[in-house]
């Protein structure tokens, strides 16, 4: 890679970093993006339910079955205020804390790289440029739209790269199997009768059932589920009552749910809400329950990922790649690429040079500075798996 290049993708990622947008409307971001394509030999398009941009890399050399590959980078921020003071801060409000301005900064990149290769390749390339990861299911409004049937074949791997400002730059981390939860719903309300706190007696009180409930879904998790494929359960909304003297009709809360493989999924949201009605009823009170799947867990192929694995290493060496022994407990709407498509998905290290690693903060804080020198192994990592995958794929035909 160029010096040139390697500039060209940090004034990128910085001025991309200015202007965060949030959700599946990102016009400016996908103003920059489409831009920074200028010139390129691509037949891009962009979507009608959310300002995406997906662009399509023909090959020039013949493949097997004109073979394709996608990678993916997201385009979001989220809604909080930056607190970096970084001489590029955004000041609107929304910011890039979860590293997305290095996602799509890297992403041109790789296409630049594929492009000057163009002639090379065995067969074609997707570049997804996903708005709403943020909890807007902005990969699945982009299935809809037909990202995966894009070059005329769907895509024979998939793969994505996600930066992380508290861990060392430079280090590529990956696993087969289970890499990300999934994650899941349950609102509860728990329907009492209102009466005196004095006369508790004459009441239905849904403030402490709600609380016997909560307590028991905590037990129920950790007896219930195998410690090796757990369940992690947090109850982060709890609301009832208007006053300490008054008991009140009903009680709300929601717990957020994440697990790492579909049947566990499917147990989870076949038994909670048995229980959380069983208990109600016990205490002669009622509940309404929903169980609402939101992300499936991510997978990795085992195949992609140990080809994920090895281009890292061959490209850096093996010391600037770690394989994690457990899946990491956050999610990730790549999962509904990873459910049409075999691949793999992984993370970067980027925490920043300039900084003590005490002082890294993680993503999704205010406070988050990601290491943008690390944009040139970005790009050249997600242009060699594509090359890589397509030679791969071709090979048998050779």
């Amino acid at each position: 890679m160029s010096d040139e290049l390697g500039l060209d993708l940090v004034a990128l990622r910085r001025e991309l970093h200015q202007i965060p947008e949030t959700g599946l409307d990102l016009p400016k971001t996908q103003g920059l993006i489409l831009e920074a394509l200028r010139g390129l030999e691509l037949e891009v398009t962009t979507g009608t339910q959310a300002t995406s941009v997906t662009a399509v890399l023909r090959g020039g050399r013949p493949g097997a079955g004109r073979a394709s590959v996608l990678l993916r980078g997201d385009m979001d921020g989220l809604p909080l205020s930056e607190n970096t003071g970084l001489p590029f801060a955004s000041r609107n409000g929304a910011m890039h804390a979860c590293g997305h301005d290095l996602h799509m900064a890297g992403l041109v990149g790789a296409a630049r790289l594929l492009d000057a290769r163009r002639s090379q390749l065995q067969g074609d390339v997707i570049f997804m440029f996903q708005p709403g990861e943020e909890g807007f299911n902005g990969a699945q409004v982009m299935i809809e739209e037909g990202v995966l049937d894009a070059a005329g074949t769907r895509p024979s791997g998939a793969y994505g790269l996600h930066v992380v400002s508290d861990a060392a730059a430079g280090v590529f981390t990956n696993r087969p199997g289970p890499y990300m939860a999934a994650f899941c719903r349950l609102d509860v309300v728990v329907n009492g009768r209102g009466g005196h706190g004095a006369r508790p007696f004459q009441a239905l009180d849904p403030i402490q059932v709600g609380a016997e409930i909560i307590g028991a879904l905590q037990t129920y998790v950790t007896r219930r589920f195998d410690v090796f494929d757990p369940v992690i359960l947090t109850v982060g909304e709890f609301h009832g009552g208007t006053a300490p003297n008054v008991i009140p009709d009903s009680a709300v809360f929601r717990a957020g749910i994440r697990c790492f493989t579909p049947e566990v999924e499917d147990r989870l949201e076949g038994e909670l809400p048995d229980l959380v009605t069983g208990i109600a009823h016990a205490h002669g009170l009622s509940a309404d329950v929903a169980f609402r799947r939101t992300l499936p867990a991510t997978i990795n192929d085992a195949e992609h990922a140990e080809f994920w694995a090895s281009t890292a290493q061959d490209l850096f060496g093996e010391g600037r790649f770690e394989a994690l022994p457990n899946p990491k407990a956050g999610s990730e709407d790549f999962s509904r690429i990873l459910n049409e498509i075999p691949g793999s998905y992984g993370h970067l290290g980027a925490g920043s040079r300039d900084m003590d690693p005490v002082d890294w903060a993680p993503i999704h804080s205010a406070r988050a500075v990601f290491e943008d020198s690390v944009l040139e192994d970005h790009a050249l990592f997600l242009a060699a798996l594509a090359e890589r995958r397509l030679q791969r794929v071709a090979a048998p035909s050779a």
